[in-house]
């Protein structure tokens, strides 16, 4: 397998600092250091530290292509697949045993001050609410929808709740919120 270039590097070490820090935790010494490259090498491939946490950011948001997929796979069950795509997230949420939590949602405490950042943020939570929207309509049409709350709106909702739950498991380092989240979200919501 051939070695990662140097942006590379710096792409893939700033994802793993800027989540593990936050923005404003971490230094671009910090992540040149977690990457193994001379400080002075960072500014020839990235502006400024803003431009490699947008790079990360994207990062992040394409590694969770696959899970978003799965809300349009027809060949499952609609309520299936929305429980099969919030366990996919827990699980990865797991595996880093919650200390780092969602860099979407970090980055929108922390970065929603940056008009960038802050349209970058809304169109994630906007298309990721309508691979939901779409799934939920999808049981709505299969009878699978117990709520009268429009699948517009529960899926804002979804994204909103899961965040927070995210964000409560960071603090508390345990999945009991991601539990919580799953028992309400499908034995109060769908049949």
């Amino acid at each position: 397998m051939p070695k990662p270039n140097v942006r590379e590097q710096l792409l893939e070490a700033g994802l793993r600092t800027l989540h593990t820090q936050g923005f404003n935790g971490c230094a671009v010494q910090d992540i040149t250091q977690a990457a193994g490259v001379p400080k002075g090498s960072f500014y020839n491939h990235f502006e400024s530290k803003e431009a490699l946490a947008m790079a990360a950011l994207e990062m992040f948001w394409v590694n969770g292509t696959a899970r978003r997929a799965l809300l349009a796979d027809d060949s499952i069950d609609p309520v299936e697949r929305l429980r099969q795509h919030f366990q996919k997230l827990s699980k990865a949420l797991a595996k880093i045993k919650y200390e780092r939590g969602c860099m979407i949602g970090n980055f929108s405490s922390e970065m929603s001050g940056n008009p960038e950042f802050r349209e970058r943020l809304t169109k994630i939570y906007a298309d990721w609410s309508l691979a939901l929207e779409r799934c939920i309509e999808d049981a709505k049409s299969a009878g699978k929808l117990k709520a009268q709350i429009p699948p517009k709106a529960l899926a804002a909702f979804l994204v909103n709740a899961w965040e927070g739950a995210v964000l409560r498991s960071k603090v508390e380092l345990n999945g009991s919120a991601m539990e919580d989240f799953e028992q309400v979200v499908f034995a109060g919501f769908f049949a």
